[in-house]
């Protein structure tokens, strides 16, 4: 039988993963600086974030297509340039953050993103490139041909999650085809990052992270933030969990002895 795959360096640690969604804020302050550094603050490494880009090519750290949801700003960022995004204000208070200022803002951290539009592939690329971040980024996109677009770009190889076509198939098949098949299916995938289930279909199950183990994935579950779930997941097996209650899943990381 095939040997499944070694862990990209980002998936390398001694503990389960936890994963900042957007940071951490309970003022509505997230995927600002603040939030991250907040995170960061409770004893995380890793925060996950999205990326959109501007008209003239900058990439903001920013989930929505549009900055009405949590700004105070107007319009799509695709469609502005980025001295009007810079106006934008998150809860009123925060700048957007670029891509670039992102990163050398946590010099430490390691990074989940989210490549939210095909303007924003290059940017990525270039951002990793730039500040050799091959061993401290997933590369994640709902679009396989963006997240693929990015892992083509770069000149060393980086852990992936896949979109949601790859999903479907993964989920669909990899009950009924031999492993040989389905590893070479998710080839350039090292890590599900998937929810607990999609409508009333279980995503996560005991059998189910099993199965992903033997083929050489991680699993992990977003966006979760009760902590008997995190505990009931955790059990399972899961090898990492998304919240944006990074307060309560920090304190269940050192309840169970996975934090110092």
């Amino acid at each position: 039988m095939a040997k499944s795959k070694p862990p990209k360096p980002f998936l390398l640690s001694a503990a389960r993963l936890a994963i900042a969604h957007r940071g951490y804020s309970r003022d509505g302050l997230e995927n600002s600086l603040t939030a991250f550094k907040e995170a960061l603050d409770l004893g995380f490494d890793y925060v996950e974030t999205d990326i959109n880009t501007t008209a003239d090519g900058v990439a903001m750290v920013f989930h929505d297509a549009t900055l009405e949801r949590t700004t105070d700003g107007h319009g799509t960022i695709a469609e502005l340039p980025y001295a009007e995004v810079r106006k934008a204000r998150i809860a009123g208070r925060e700048v957007i953050a670029t891509l670039e200022e992102f990163v050398t803002a946590l010099p430490e951290a390691r990074f989940n993103i989210d490549v939210k539009d095909a303007g924003s592939v290059g940017p990525l690329i270039a951002a990793i490139e730039k500040h050799g971040l091959h061993h401290r980024v997933c590369v994640a996109s709902f679009s396989d041909k963006r997240r693929r677009s990015v892992l083509a770009g770069l000149s060393q190889p980086v852990a992936s999650s896949p979109g949601q076509r790859l999903l479907v198939a993964y989920f669909l098949l990899s009950w009924w085809l031999p492993a040989p098949v389905i590893r070479k299916l998710m080839r350039d995938v090292d890590v599900l990052q998937i929810p607990t289930h999609y409508g009333r279909v279980p995503l996560v199950t005991e059998s189910g992270v099993r199965r992903a183990h033997a083929l050489g994935l991680k699993v992990h579950v977003w966006t979760i933030n009760d902590p008997a779930e995190m505990e009931q997941l955790f059990d399972m097996g899961v090898d990492g969990i998304m919240t944006d209650r990074a307060d309560l899943l920090a304190a269940v990381m050192r309840r169970r002895g996975y934090w110092a």
